[in-house]
């Protein structure tokens, strides 16, 4: 980032191309002034961008159980990590030594998923004493119900895991087709069936990984340049970039969006980003989207619903707000998901855990930092002091609030803040990428 004076935005992306150009076209920046800082970013190698913490980047075997590689990103403070494999050992090619990304949206999806599966399984019988060959409920309505011993272990076998799957029709007439009910029929042994009976106990990151079409994930060199990391940061959705030095079987850097916000914040004082930074956010057409186009939580929702909306709509937070003035009264992220994975005995009456009391939970127990706390600005804010929260809080979404009555009106991420400095040259990625580049991202 230093050198730009010298030199002197695993999902699809809907609508992506569209979406973008509308945000160049609301922009009051001089074309002049954006124009030269592309073909600066253009000019830097990735190479020139500082290494991770450490010098050396975060790594889950994917043989790592879920709960130990929740363990591992939450004491490491990251939201994913790429996955190794352990039967690449001796490979030279990166494409062999890798299987994907974890992160937490992976998680969010497989928690959701096996608390439909336990809706489904208590929904469509009745458990026996052995808890197996049960028909729908098997090994999990076996716990739910109170077996204990063998059959509160026994597993959810092939048989019931089928019979699960196809008694879907009783659980559509309302008797339990969704996370949140899931969570309400099954009450305090949720956890219980999450993370200490198996399979879940057992349940290992690479059965849980982002498929992707080609290769683990879509790295670039370390002498690729810096505009393309922030392209694929910003317009392309990606949450992170890997870097691979060319030859070379592991990894070398992991950029992130977080990263790239703290490497523009030390760049106040020179003059482009001065100049940049001082205007208003209106400027730039922040916040992009309507406020009614904003994914909120009412307080008295159930906090798996939250993460449900977070999974559904692809968002990495919520806010939660209050009352038809959509007051805001807290944040709930994606990485909160670790407090109900790792200190499940906060959250022990799961039935009636709404978001406000989930954030009430963790702050009266100082576990919560700043991640629940709201982390807000005005319309008239500054680029430059969106871009020092962000730096600073360490968050990675910033809500726009009414001046008057702090209603929600908008929301600025990581992603909107990158865009506000680059756009993509014409043909820029055939260029660099060749069309594959493209094509990884839209599958």
């Amino acid at each position: 980032m230093a050198q730009v004076q010298e030199e002197k935005g695993s999902s699809k992306l809907a609508n992506c191309d569209d979406y973008f150009e509308t945000i160049q076209s609301r922009k009051k920046l001089p074309y002049s002034l954006q124009e030269s800082l592309t073909a600066a970013f253009a000019r830097i190698p990735v190479s020139s961008f500082p290494e991770v913490p450490g010098g050396k980047v975060v790594e889950i075997p994917a043989d790592t159980s879920i709960g130990d590689a929740v363990k591992i990103l939450s004491e490491c403070n990251i939201l994913s990590a790429p996955v190794t494999n352990p039967d690449a050992e001796g490979s030279l090619d990166w494409r062999n030594c890798y299987l994907g990304i974890v992160d937490y949206s992976a998680i969010i999806l497989w928690v959701l998923e096996t608390a439909e599966l336990a809706a489904v399984a208590l929904s469509t019988g009745s458990a026996t004493a052995t808890g197996v060959g049960a028909g729908a409920v098997g090994a999990l309505g076996a716990v739910a119900l109170g077996a204990t011993g063998p059959a509160a272990v026994a597993g959810l076998t092939v048989a019931a895991v089928g019979a699960a799957v196809a008694g879907g029709i009783a659980a559509d007439k309302g008797m339990g087709k969704d996370a949140s009910t899931a969570a309400d029929a099954l009450g305090e042994d949720f956890y219980k069936v999450l993370l200490q009976e198996e399979p879940f106990k057992s349940t290992k990151v690479r059965s849980i990984l982002k498929s992707f079409r080609w290769a683990p994930f879509l790295p670039v060199a370390t002498h690729s340049s810096m505009l393309s990391v922030l392209l694929l940061l910003s317009k392309y959705r990606m949450r992170n970039v890997p870097v691979i030095e060319t030859g070379k079987p592991y990894m070398k850097n992991f950029i992130t969006q977080s990263a790239v916000i703290h490497g523009l914040k030390e760049c106040k004082g020179r003059d482009w980003f001065d100049c940049i930074s001082g205007r208003p956010i209106s400027d730039f057409g922040l916040p992009f989207m309507s406020y009614n186009e904003v994914i909120t939580v009412e307080s008295d929702e159930l906090i798996l619903e939250a993460f449900k909306r977070m999974k559904d709509n692809q968002v990495g937070g919520l806010p939660v707000i209050e009352g038809p003035q959509r007051k805001i009264v807290g944040n709930v992220s994606i990485r909160d998901i670790r407090h109900l994975l790792l200190k499940p005995g906060l959250f022990s009456n799961f039935r009636q855990l709404t978001a406000k009391d989930f954030i009430n939970t963790l702050t009266s127990t100082q576990e919560s930092g700043n991640v629940v706390t709201p982390i807000t600005c005005k319309p008239d804010a500054l680029l430059g002091n969106v871009i020092e929260i962000l730096a600073s809080k360490a968050v990675h979404r910033v809500y726009v609030v009414a001046a008057e009555d702090d209603a929600v009106v908008g929301v600025i991420t990581l992603r909107d803040v990158i865009s506000c400095f680059i756009f993509e040259p014409p043909s820029y990625f055939e260029d660099y990428f060749g069309f594959s580049a493209k094509e990884m991202l839209n599958q």
